[in-house]
Protein backbone atom coordinates (compact mmCIF):
# COMPACT_ATOMS: atom_id res chain seq x y z
CA UNK A 1 0.00 0.00 0.00
CA UNK A 2 1.30 3.29 -0.98
CA UNK A 3 1.69 5.62 2.51
CA UNK A 4 0.34 8.61 0.54
CA UNK A 5 -1.40 10.31 3.64
CA UNK A 6 -0.31 14.04 4.60
CA UNK A 7 -1.15 17.16 6.36
CA UNK A 8 0.77 20.90 6.63
CA UNK A 9 -0.92 23.35 8.71
CA UNK A 10 1.05 26.58 7.47
CA UNK A 11 0.79 30.33 7.84
CA UNK A 12 -0.20 31.95 5.10
CA UNK A 13 3.07 33.45 4.15
CA UNK A 14 6.86 32.43 5.65
CA UNK A 15 9.45 35.46 4.95
CA UNK A 16 12.81 33.70 5.33
CA UNK A 17 15.97 35.35 4.94
CA UNK A 18 18.62 37.45 6.48
CA UNK A 19 17.10 41.36 6.42
CA UNK A 20 13.69 39.70 6.23
CA UNK A 21 12.63 41.90 9.35
CA UNK A 22 12.75 44.71 7.21
CA UNK A 23 9.46 44.33 5.39
CA UNK A 24 7.85 43.99 8.53
CA UNK A 25 5.61 47.30 7.77
CA UNK A 26 4.91 46.23 4.33
CA UNK A 27 3.30 42.86 5.66
CA UNK A 28 1.47 44.61 8.54
CA UNK A 29 0.01 47.57 6.19
CA UNK A 30 -1.76 44.77 4.10
CA UNK A 31 -3.40 43.27 6.97
CA UNK A 32 -4.64 46.42 8.81
CA UNK A 33 -3.52 49.96 10.48
CA UNK A 34 -3.51 49.25 14.13
CA UNK A 35 -0.83 46.90 15.69
CA UNK A 36 -0.31 45.77 19.29
CA UNK A 37 3.51 44.33 19.70
CA UNK A 38 3.75 41.77 22.16
CA UNK A 39 7.78 41.24 23.21
CA UNK A 40 9.87 41.37 26.28
CA UNK A 41 11.76 43.94 27.76
CA UNK A 42 14.85 43.05 26.36
CA UNK A 43 14.09 43.22 23.17
CA UNK A 44 12.10 46.40 23.93
CA UNK A 45 15.17 48.09 24.66
CA UNK A 46 16.84 47.52 21.75
CA UNK A 47 17.64 49.33 18.89
CA UNK A 48 16.12 46.99 16.55
CA UNK A 49 13.03 47.80 18.11
CA UNK A 50 12.70 51.31 17.25
CA UNK A 51 13.81 50.27 13.64
CA UNK A 52 10.82 48.18 13.61
CA UNK A 53 8.68 50.83 15.07
CA UNK A 54 10.10 53.27 12.55
CA UNK A 55 8.95 50.13 9.76
CA UNK A 56 5.77 50.59 11.21
CA UNK A 57 5.40 54.11 11.18
CA UNK A 58 6.45 54.28 7.63
CA UNK A 59 3.69 52.31 6.40
CA UNK A 60 0.93 54.15 8.37
CA UNK A 61 0.43 51.32 11.11
CA UNK A 62 -0.16 52.88 14.67
CA UNK A 63 1.44 50.13 16.96
CA UNK A 64 1.59 50.22 21.02
CA UNK A 65 4.22 47.65 22.79
CA UNK A 66 3.60 45.24 25.31
CA UNK A 67 6.93 44.42 26.85
CA UNK A 68 5.82 42.62 29.93
CA UNK A 69 6.29 39.00 28.12
CA UNK A 70 7.72 36.81 30.84
CA UNK A 71 9.50 33.32 30.23
CA UNK A 72 7.10 30.32 30.64
CA UNK A 73 4.12 32.84 29.84
CA UNK A 74 2.22 32.98 33.12
CA UNK A 75 -1.39 33.16 33.06
CA UNK A 76 -0.96 36.61 35.04
CA UNK A 77 0.92 38.20 32.17
CA UNK A 78 -1.65 37.62 29.61
CA UNK A 79 -4.13 39.59 31.67
CA UNK A 80 -2.16 42.52 32.17
CA UNK A 81 -1.74 42.76 28.22
CA UNK A 82 -5.31 42.47 27.76
CA UNK A 83 -5.95 44.91 29.82
CA UNK A 84 -3.71 47.87 27.70
CA UNK A 85 -4.68 45.94 24.28
CA UNK A 86 -8.47 46.28 24.64
CA UNK A 87 -9.00 49.93 24.93
CA UNK A 88 -6.02 49.63 21.91
CA UNK A 89 -8.56 48.02 19.76
CA UNK A 90 -5.66 46.42 17.58
CA UNK A 91 -6.33 44.91 13.90
CA UNK A 92 -3.44 42.51 14.14
CA UNK A 93 -1.19 41.18 16.99
CA UNK A 94 2.67 41.04 16.23
CA UNK A 95 4.89 38.39 18.39
CA UNK A 96 8.55 39.34 18.68
CA UNK A 97 11.10 37.61 20.60
CA UNK A 98 11.49 33.99 21.37
CA UNK A 99 8.61 31.14 22.03
CA UNK A 100 6.59 32.86 25.12
CA UNK A 101 6.26 36.20 23.42
CA UNK A 102 4.97 34.01 19.88
CA UNK A 103 2.73 32.25 22.44
CA UNK A 104 1.93 35.25 23.88
CA UNK A 105 0.90 37.23 20.80
CA UNK A 106 -1.19 34.14 19.73
CA UNK A 107 -2.77 33.55 23.01
CA UNK A 108 -3.78 37.64 23.53
CA UNK A 109 -4.89 37.06 19.71
CA UNK A 110 -7.50 34.52 20.75
CA UNK A 111 -8.66 36.17 23.91
CA UNK A 112 -9.55 39.72 21.99
CA UNK A 113 -11.37 37.92 19.64
CA UNK A 114 -13.54 35.28 21.93
CA UNK A 115 -15.17 36.14 24.80
CA UNK A 116 -14.62 33.54 28.18
CA UNK A 117 -11.79 32.51 30.66
CA UNK A 118 -8.63 30.95 29.46
CA UNK A 119 -9.00 27.93 30.69
CA UNK A 120 -12.37 27.40 28.42
CA UNK A 121 -9.77 27.26 25.49
CA UNK A 122 -7.78 24.84 27.07
CA UNK A 123 -6.62 21.58 25.18
CA UNK A 124 -7.56 20.43 21.52
CA UNK A 125 -9.62 22.18 18.73
CA UNK A 126 -11.78 24.58 21.47
CA UNK A 127 -11.06 27.59 19.65
CA UNK A 128 -14.48 28.19 18.06
CA UNK A 129 -13.09 30.11 14.90
CA UNK A 130 -10.89 32.63 13.43
CA UNK A 131 -8.73 34.85 15.55
CA UNK A 132 -7.28 38.67 14.99
CA UNK A 133 -4.16 38.05 12.46
CA UNK A 134 -0.39 37.20 14.02
CA UNK A 135 2.43 38.15 12.46
CA UNK A 136 5.43 36.05 14.45
CA UNK A 137 8.59 36.83 14.24
CA UNK A 138 11.17 35.22 16.50
CA UNK A 139 14.51 36.16 17.86
CA UNK A 140 15.58 32.89 18.93
CA UNK A 141 15.32 29.33 16.84
CA UNK A 142 13.69 26.63 18.77
CA UNK A 143 10.39 26.26 19.68
CA UNK A 144 8.61 26.66 15.94
CA UNK A 145 5.79 28.67 17.53
CA UNK A 146 6.01 31.10 13.91
CA UNK A 147 4.20 28.44 12.13
CA UNK A 148 2.75 26.10 14.40
CA UNK A 149 -0.98 25.71 16.00
CA UNK A 150 -0.29 25.93 19.46
CA UNK A 151 0.17 28.20 22.57
CA UNK A 152 1.95 26.79 25.92
CA UNK A 153 1.46 28.93 28.81
CA UNK A 154 1.65 28.70 32.74
CA UNK A 155 -1.89 28.60 34.61
CA UNK A 156 -0.37 28.78 38.50
CA UNK A 157 -4.05 27.12 39.57
CA UNK A 158 -2.97 23.94 37.84
CA UNK A 159 0.37 21.72 38.50
CA UNK A 160 1.29 21.45 35.30
CA UNK A 161 1.81 24.14 32.09
CA UNK A 162 -1.06 23.86 29.78
CA UNK A 163 -1.78 24.33 25.95
CA UNK A 164 -4.16 25.63 23.74
CA UNK A 165 -4.06 23.85 20.18
CA UNK A 166 -5.87 25.04 17.34
CA UNK A 167 -5.15 25.62 13.27
CA UNK A 168 -6.85 29.05 14.34
CA UNK A 169 -3.69 30.15 16.28
CA UNK A 170 -1.56 29.28 13.12
CA UNK A 171 0.34 32.85 12.69
CA UNK A 172 -0.57 34.86 9.63
CA UNK A 173 2.80 35.19 8.70
CA UNK A 174 6.14 34.09 9.51
CA UNK A 175 8.88 36.76 9.43
CA UNK A 176 12.00 34.49 10.03
CA UNK A 177 15.34 36.64 9.68
CA UNK A 178 18.86 34.45 11.31
CA UNK A 179 19.95 37.83 11.90
CA UNK A 180 18.04 38.45 14.79
CA UNK A 181 19.69 35.34 16.19
CA UNK A 182 22.98 36.47 16.05
CA UNK A 183 22.93 38.25 19.74
CA UNK A 184 21.16 34.82 21.49
CA UNK A 185 23.49 33.77 24.22
CA UNK A 186 25.43 30.40 23.26
CA UNK A 187 23.27 28.80 26.12
CA UNK A 188 20.11 29.91 25.35
CA UNK A 189 21.11 28.93 21.21
CA UNK A 190 21.81 25.19 22.79
CA UNK A 191 18.68 24.65 24.58
CA UNK A 192 16.11 26.23 21.59
CA UNK A 193 18.56 24.05 18.82
CA UNK A 194 18.05 20.61 21.21
CA UNK A 195 14.27 21.67 21.43
CA UNK A 196 14.11 21.89 17.94
CA UNK A 197 15.99 18.78 17.34
CA UNK A 198 12.92 16.81 19.78
CA UNK A 199 10.39 18.60 17.75
CA UNK A 200 12.02 16.96 14.49
CA UNK A 201 12.80 13.33 15.84
CA UNK A 202 9.50 12.98 18.03
CA UNK A 203 7.35 13.99 15.08
CA UNK A 204 9.12 11.70 12.92
CA UNK A 205 8.66 8.85 15.19
CA UNK A 206 5.42 9.58 16.36
CA UNK A 207 2.61 7.12 15.80
CA UNK A 208 0.98 6.33 12.91
CA UNK A 209 -2.55 6.71 12.51
CA UNK A 210 -5.56 4.71 10.00
CA UNK A 211 -5.71 7.85 7.67
CA UNK A 212 -9.84 8.21 7.91
CA UNK A 213 -11.56 10.95 5.58
CA UNK A 214 -12.18 13.16 8.84
CA UNK A 215 -9.18 12.34 11.09
CA UNK A 216 -7.28 15.66 9.94
CA UNK A 217 -10.82 17.93 11.42
CA UNK A 218 -11.12 15.66 14.48
CA UNK A 219 -7.27 16.14 15.91
CA UNK A 220 -4.77 19.11 15.84
CA UNK A 221 -1.60 16.14 15.64
CA UNK A 222 -2.29 13.80 13.44
CA UNK A 223 1.31 11.63 14.07
CA UNK A 224 3.29 10.81 11.53
CA UNK A 225 2.24 11.43 8.12
CA UNK A 226 4.58 12.26 4.69
CA UNK A 227 4.49 15.80 4.58
CA UNK A 228 5.81 16.11 8.62
CA UNK A 229 7.89 13.50 7.43
CA UNK A 230 10.21 15.35 4.70
CA UNK A 231 9.97 18.56 6.93
CA UNK A 232 11.71 16.45 10.10
CA UNK A 233 14.51 14.87 8.25
CA UNK A 234 15.27 17.61 6.59
CA UNK A 235 15.44 19.66 10.15
CA UNK A 236 17.41 16.75 11.66
CA UNK A 237 20.42 17.14 8.65
CA UNK A 238 20.78 20.97 9.30
CA UNK A 239 20.77 20.38 12.81
CA UNK A 240 23.28 18.03 13.01
CA UNK A 241 25.31 19.66 11.26
CA UNK A 242 24.64 23.56 12.41
CA UNK A 243 23.91 23.58 15.55
CA UNK A 244 26.95 23.33 17.28
CA UNK A 245 28.18 25.85 15.02
CA UNK A 246 25.85 28.12 15.99
CA UNK A 247 26.84 27.55 19.60
CA UNK A 248 30.50 27.55 19.66
CA UNK A 249 30.41 30.91 17.06
CA UNK A 250 27.48 33.03 17.62
CA UNK A 251 28.39 34.94 14.48
CA UNK A 252 28.56 32.47 12.21
CA UNK A 253 25.98 33.96 10.31
CA UNK A 254 25.59 30.54 7.83
CA UNK A 255 24.89 28.22 10.74
CA UNK A 256 22.52 30.88 12.13
CA UNK A 257 20.69 30.51 9.12
CA UNK A 258 20.73 26.98 9.02
CA UNK A 259 19.66 26.52 12.30
CA UNK A 260 16.44 28.66 12.47
CA UNK A 261 15.55 27.32 8.95
CA UNK A 262 15.80 23.80 10.85
CA UNK A 263 13.81 25.12 13.57
CA UNK A 264 11.29 26.13 11.64
CA UNK A 265 10.81 23.36 9.50
CA UNK A 266 10.09 21.41 12.40
CA UNK A 267 7.69 23.27 13.82
CA UNK A 268 5.91 22.79 10.75
CA UNK A 269 6.77 19.20 11.24
CA UNK A 270 5.27 18.62 14.43
CA UNK A 271 2.56 20.88 13.99
CA UNK A 272 0.65 18.67 12.42
CA UNK A 273 2.37 15.38 13.47
CA UNK A 274 2.77 16.25 16.95
CA UNK A 275 5.57 15.50 19.84
CA UNK A 276 5.25 12.95 22.41
CA UNK A 277 7.00 11.12 25.70
CA UNK A 278 9.73 13.85 25.68
CA UNK A 279 7.46 16.33 26.15
CA UNK A 280 4.93 14.72 28.32
CA UNK A 281 7.46 13.61 30.72
CA UNK A 282 9.07 17.37 30.60
CA UNK A 283 5.79 19.39 31.60
CA UNK A 284 6.10 17.93 35.28
CA UNK A 285 10.06 18.33 35.46
CA UNK A 286 9.61 21.89 34.43
CA UNK A 287 6.65 22.30 36.88
CA UNK A 288 8.70 20.72 39.78
CA UNK A 289 12.68 21.88 38.89
CA UNK A 290 11.22 25.61 37.37
CA UNK A 291 13.70 24.86 34.18
CA UNK A 292 13.84 25.54 30.59
CA UNK A 293 11.25 23.79 28.41
CA UNK A 294 14.29 23.00 25.79
CA UNK A 295 16.31 21.80 28.45
CA UNK A 296 13.99 19.19 29.81
CA UNK A 297 12.82 18.01 26.46
CA UNK A 298 16.52 17.70 25.21
CA UNK A 299 17.57 15.55 28.77
CA UNK A 300 14.80 13.38 27.89
CA UNK A 301 15.04 12.64 24.53
CA UNK A 302 17.80 10.33 24.09
CA UNK A 303 16.25 7.84 26.86
CA UNK A 304 12.77 8.30 25.07
CA UNK A 305 14.42 7.04 22.43
CA UNK A 306 16.22 4.27 23.53
CA UNK A 307 12.74 3.19 25.52
CA UNK A 308 11.00 3.31 21.66
CA UNK A 309 14.02 1.77 19.60
CA UNK A 310 12.22 -1.81 19.71
CA UNK A 311 9.12 -0.05 17.94
CA UNK A 312 11.33 2.56 15.58
CA UNK A 313 13.67 0.77 13.94
CA UNK A 314 13.18 2.18 10.66
CA UNK A 315 12.48 5.42 11.78
CA UNK A 316 15.96 5.63 13.79
CA UNK A 317 17.96 4.10 10.88
CA UNK A 318 16.72 7.28 8.18
CA UNK A 319 17.66 9.49 11.19
CA UNK A 320 21.35 8.21 11.39
CA UNK A 321 21.28 8.71 7.73
CA UNK A 322 20.01 12.12 7.96
CA UNK A 323 23.10 12.85 10.93
CA UNK A 324 25.25 11.43 7.88
CA UNK A 325 25.80 8.08 9.50
CA UNK A 326 26.68 5.56 7.29
CA UNK A 327 26.04 1.61 6.65
CA UNK A 328 23.32 -1.08 5.72
CA UNK A 329 22.65 -2.95 8.90
CA UNK A 330 19.29 -1.23 9.82
CA UNK A 331 19.50 -2.26 13.66
CA UNK A 332 23.27 -0.82 13.71
CA UNK A 333 22.14 2.38 11.87
CA UNK A 334 18.72 2.69 14.82
CA UNK A 335 21.19 1.94 17.42
CA UNK A 336 23.88 4.56 16.35
CA UNK A 337 21.25 7.15 16.05
CA UNK A 338 20.32 7.28 19.96
CA UNK A 339 24.24 7.25 20.30
CA UNK A 340 24.70 10.26 17.63
CA UNK A 341 21.95 12.59 19.64
CA UNK A 342 22.91 11.76 23.00
CA UNK A 343 26.88 12.64 21.74
CA UNK A 344 25.06 16.28 19.87
CA UNK A 345 23.46 17.35 23.27
CA UNK A 346 26.81 16.63 25.33
CA UNK A 347 28.59 18.64 22.33
CA UNK A 348 26.48 21.58 23.12
CA UNK A 349 26.86 20.65 27.10
CA UNK A 350 23.07 19.71 27.67
CA UNK A 351 22.34 18.35 31.02
CA UNK A 352 22.68 14.55 31.19
CA UNK A 353 20.44 13.40 33.85
CA UNK A 354 17.27 14.82 35.31
CA UNK A 355 19.13 14.91 38.40
CA UNK A 356 21.33 17.75 36.90
CA UNK A 357 18.14 19.64 36.46
CA UNK A 358 17.66 19.30 39.73
CA UNK A 359 14.98 17.24 39.91
CA UNK A 360 14.83 14.98 43.61
CA UNK A 361 14.36 10.93 44.08
CA UNK A 362 11.29 11.43 45.94
CA UNK A 363 9.74 12.90 43.02
CA UNK A 364 10.20 10.41 40.56
CA UNK A 365 6.75 8.39 40.96
CA UNK A 366 4.64 11.70 40.49
CA UNK A 367 6.23 13.03 37.86
CA UNK A 368 5.78 9.56 35.90
CA UNK A 369 2.25 9.67 37.11
CA UNK A 370 2.03 13.15 36.14
CA UNK A 371 3.46 12.81 32.58
CA UNK A 372 0.93 10.70 31.60
CA UNK A 373 -2.06 13.30 32.09
CA UNK A 374 -0.79 14.88 28.56
CA UNK A 375 -2.92 12.83 26.98
CA UNK A 376 -2.31 14.14 23.89
CA UNK A 377 1.01 13.39 24.09
CA UNK A 378 1.13 10.36 25.69
CA UNK A 379 -1.15 8.84 23.18
CA UNK A 380 0.88 9.95 20.60
CA UNK A 381 4.22 8.15 21.33
CA UNK A 382 5.13 5.05 18.89
CA UNK A 383 5.57 2.30 21.65
CA UNK A 384 2.52 1.93 24.28
CA UNK A 385 3.56 5.10 27.42
CA UNK A 386 1.72 3.55 30.42
CA UNK A 387 3.06 4.31 33.64
CA UNK A 388 5.76 0.86 33.80
CA UNK A 389 7.21 2.77 30.65
CA UNK A 390 6.64 6.58 32.22
CA UNK A 391 8.69 4.76 34.94
CA UNK A 392 11.84 3.36 33.20
CA UNK A 393 12.35 6.38 31.28
CA UNK A 394 12.32 8.92 34.35
CA UNK A 395 14.25 6.17 36.26
CA UNK A 396 16.92 6.13 33.19
CA UNK A 397 16.86 9.70 33.04
CA UNK A 398 17.46 10.22 36.58
CA UNK A 399 20.14 7.47 37.13
CA UNK A 400 21.91 8.73 33.86
CA UNK A 401 21.21 4.83 32.58
CA UNK A 402 22.82 5.19 29.12
CA UNK A 403 22.84 2.17 27.69
CA UNK A 404 24.02 3.16 24.15
CA UNK A 405 27.27 4.61 25.69
CA UNK A 406 29.11 1.39 24.73
CA UNK A 407 28.00 1.66 21.38
CA UNK A 408 30.77 3.11 18.69
CA UNK A 409 30.49 6.72 17.92
CA UNK A 410 29.07 8.40 15.03
CA UNK A 411 31.50 8.80 11.66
Amino acid sequence: MIDDFGVMRAPRAVLFGNGQRRSLGRVARRIGTRALICTDARFAADAEMAVLRAALDEQGVTALVFDGTEAELPLAGISACLEVARPFAPGMVIGVGGGSCLDMAKVVSLMLSHDGPADGFYGENRVPGPVLPVIAMPTTAGTGSEVTPVAVLGDSSRDLKVGISSPYLIPHTAICDPELTVTCPPALTALAGADATTHAIESFTAIRREPTAGLAMERVFVGKNRLSDGHAVAAMRALWTYLPRAVANGADLEARTEVMYAAMLAGLAFGSAGTAAAHAIQYPVGALTHTAHGLGVAALMPYVMAFNRPACTAEYAAVARAMDIVGNDREALADAAVRAVSDLFDTIRIPRTLAELGLKSDQLDWVARQSLLASRLVTNNPRLLDLAGATCIVNAAFDGDRPWAHLPAAK
